[in-house]
């Protein structure tokens, strides 16, 4: 039997490379693709076909409907049609509403919100096809709770939200789930570098008391992608130790 295939997007590095790996030792052939981290991406892949999987890099700017149709197709061509989606890229830059950039605004938006749409349109042909796919849009704890000075990143994460509940009521005849994860703080270089009182706020501020970590975010990821989930549509699953409890 073919493996299915799998389009991660921002699969160079943290919670999207995690995903490329956990969808690859589940099965999947895995096409990751990225913006512009050539080295990043190309470790992915060694690390997938170093554990016995099938992957290939595929750059494009998500936002860019061209690029993405494209990259969709080199992707069809290679591996498969792609009928497993994780719209992972996105972006951040916090600041004030009052003095946030308009530029800053719609750049956001344009990778965060429109480039998830753009892979999602791009792959949905292939699914509809197969009767069978799975959507997987990457948001965030700030979607559910807000953050001072990330109004602008929370916007673009909400949107996910709507966008991804409609998509499960547009497709679910078609044996096409579509799902929103939402993450809560995760181990990054930035917060493993914290001064030691403050990565203790941190701390103390999840329930768990402790950050998540890249592979927990993935094994979820996993679960909403695999065949287990055919009954999961719709669901916003936040996977943040208790955060937005």
């Amino acid at each position: 039997m073919t493996a299915k295939v799998a389009l991660v997007t921002g699969a160079s590095k943290g919670i999207g490379r995690a995903a490329a790996v956990a969808l690859a030792t589940h099965g999947r052939a895995v096409a990751c693709g990225y913006g512009s981290d050539d080295a990043g991406a190309k470790e992915t892949v060694r690390l997938i076909e170093e554990a016995g999987g099938t992957a290939a890099a595929f750059v494009a700017d998500v936002g860019d409907h061209e690029a993405v149709a494209a990259m969709t197709a080199a992707v069809a061509e290679e591996l498969g049609p792609p009928v497993i989606v994780v719209a992972n890229a996105g972006m951040n830059k916090d600041g004030l509403a009052v003095r946030y950039d308009l530029e800053d605004w719609e750049r956001m938006l344009r990778v965060n919100l429109t480039g998830a749409f753009t892979c999602i349109r791009a792959v949905l042909p292939h699914m509809m096809k197969a009767r069978w796919g799975r959507i997987v849009t990457v948001s965030s704890a700030i979607a559910l709770r807000g953050n001072a000075g990330q109004s602008v990143y929370g916007a673009s994460k909400s949107g996910l939200v709507g966008m991804t509940r409609s998509l499960a009521k547009e497709y679910a005849a078609r044996g096409i789930t579509a799902n929103v994860l939402c993450p809560g703080f995760v181990e990054t270089e930035m917060t493993s570098g914290l001064p030691d009182k403050a990565r203790r706020a941190l701390d103390e501020g999840i329930p768990v008391g402790r950050v998540g970590t890249v592979d927990e975010i993935a094994a979820a990821i996993r679960f909403l992608a695999s065949d287990d989930a055919s009954y999961v549509n719709g669901a916003v699953l936040a996977v943040d130790g208790g955060l937005t409890a």
